[in-house]
């Protein structure tokens, strides 16, 4: 071997113990059919931990310094917690068995429901428990659902009571048992997608390693050596007394990297959020807030959505159970929203023409929009001009998917003044989709909002999910900032955070921003 010197000088205390039980073993078995030896025996032999073992043995594989003469694979068979259970408690076959036999003799009748609620068994070991009762013959099922006891033995009932007896503290080889035996615990084996079993079946590997020709050289040279005490720090105590010239000295290897120190930070996404914020601050823009738990009339009514808007309906907005209604809605903007929705107030419209039912505007519902974080604020008297903007969680019922959530943020704005115009919403959306969402390519496309005149849609190119709706977007209404108290143009926006954050950051699935992969946590960074 052409680098054995620098090999052997390199050995951990552990990988020599190994080796040198390993060569001590092969010398005094040569006239033996098997000069390798096992895990155990290797343990044994050196006065190792296991892990101290698996460690050793590992770098001495990766060195190519021993070698796996043989492999042999065992599957052992223990009890799980479930199985722990079942023998104090009996099994649920035991346990429907008994029963249904205690209520025949009693002449009561039983359903399934009333076994289940006595014993407090699961659905899923109810299923399985009856159809393997009923197949065997044990129990019938009879007109009107009741269950009864056939007086005939359950053989896997028998069985498992058997095999918990067996397994109770201990484990055991699977072909020690006979074959009717195997069958019934690879039956109620733990396995995947069904952990809430008896047994559970491992793998017990037996692994006899060998010397290489490489490794009898590195055990050679080490004997050439000869016996060394090996330390790893220069003491002052070494150097007094003039010992550390019979001593080892353990190799540092630099070229192995470093141990990996995760720093902590923050979660990426709330990352991305606290840099929106800041970006908007630095912009001019305000900070206005909301509450989560709206009322229909702050989070419809006055953005100029008819209470007989599809959007109202139970499949968009989640309804508060408990209070149901708000005791009231501040004035004069309850009178206002309700007139201009009844013919128009004094905005120049003529309204929507229907009865407004004022309790109903006071219906609780969790937030679905930012837009009324808008409202509110207009209401409230904002600064003409002004900028504002909201970091709303809202809240919607929708099928979830790669690029659609139940709860989410919006980045919802408005900005008002005499001399603005759509032009400036324009300007403003082209502004956001390239400096938080970071991306490449936008585009506008007309929309429709009952509460802005005229209306857009701002869509983003995403690297793998492509053209992606980031929201909605438009002037207010007369009908809106009216009845507010506001009489000068008001532009609005509405757009989903979540989304800006997916092109940001990289991520292609909208469930991934409030994952708790270390990892993915660690890596993630954004593009800001």
């Amino acid at each position: 071997m052409a680098d054995t010197p620098s090999l052997t000088s390199s050995l951990h205390p552990l990988e020599i113990k190994v080796l040198t039980a390993l060569h001590q073993h092969r010398l005094s078995s040569l006239s033996s059919s098997s000069q390798a030896l096992q895990e155990e025996q290797i343990a044994q032999s050196a006065s190792l931990e296991p892990s101290q073992l698996s460690m050793a043995v590992e770098w001495l594989l990766t060195k190519s310094l021993i070698r796996v003469e043989s492999e042999k694979v065992t599957p052992v068979v223990s009890l799980t917690k479930v199985g722990e259970r079942y023998f104090e408690k009996y099994s649920p076959l035991e346990r429907i068995l008994s029963v249904t036999r205690d209520a025949k003799q009693t002449s009561r009748r039983l359903t399934i429901q009333d076994i289940q609620a006595s014993e407090g068994l699961e659905p899923t070991e109810m299923s399985g428990a009856i159809g393997c009762l009923k197949k065997e013959g044990a129990i019938r099922i009879v007109q009107g659902g009741y269950v009864e006891a056939t007086g005939s033995p359950s053989p896997t009932a028998e069985s498992l009571r058997a095999l918990l007896r067996d397994l109770r503290g201990s484990s055991r080889e699977l072909d020690s048992f006979p074959e009717a035996l195997r069958r019934v615990i690879e039956q109620y084996a733990v396995r995947r997608g069904n952990a809430q079993e008896p047994f559970r079946i491992d793998a017990r590997i037996e692994r006899r390693y060998l010397l290489t020709p490489q490794g009898e050289e590195a055990v050679q040279a080490l004997a050439q050596q000869g016996p060394a005490d090996e330390v790893s720090q220069l003491t002052p105590e070494l150097l007094k007394d003039g010992t550390w010239r019979t001593k080892r000295f353990r190799k540092y290897t630099i070229s192995l990297r470093p141990p990996r120190l995760a720093a902590g930070k923050r979660h990426p996404y709330r990352e991305f959020l606290d840099q929106v914020k800041r970006k908007l601050v630095s912009m001019g823009f305000q900070e206005m807030r909301g509450p989560l738990i709206e009322t229909e009339f702050w989070n419809m009514d006055a953005l100029y959505m008819p209470q007989f808007h599809p959007a109202r309906a139970i499949h968009d907005v989640y309804f508060v159970k408990e209070p149901t209604h708000a005791r009231s809605i501040d004035e004069p903007f309850l009178t206002r929203v309700a007139a201009t929705h009844r013919n128009g107030g004094r905005t120049g419209s003529t309204g929507w023409g229907y009865h407004y039912d004022q309790t109903r505007a006071r219906r609780l519902v969790l937030r679905s929009q930012g837009t009324a974080v808008s409202a509110r604020r207009l209401a409230a008297g904002p600064q003409v001009p002004g900028k504002y903007f909201s970091i709303a969680r809202c809240f919607r019922y929708d099928q979830v998917d790669a690029t659609h959530a139940t709860d989410f943020f919006q980045i919802e704005g408005i900005v008002l003044g005499p001399d603005i115009t759509f032009r400036t919403l324009l300007g403003l959306l082209d502004l956001f989709a390239r400096e938080m969402a970071q991306a490449k390519e936008s585009r506008f496309l007309p929309a429709y909002f009952p509460f802005t005149e005229p209306s857009v849609e701002l869509h983003v190119r995403h690297p793998r999910l492509g053209w992606i709706e980031l929201g909605g977007a438009g002037l207010f209404r007369p009908e809106v900032t009216s009845p507010l108290g506001v009489d000068v143009p008001v532009i609005a926006w509405g757009l989903g955070l979540d989304r800006m954050a997916m092109v940001a950051l990289d991520i292609h699935d909208i469930r991934d921003l409030f994952s708790t992969d270390l990892e993915m946590i660690r890596t993630t960074r954004s593009h800001f």
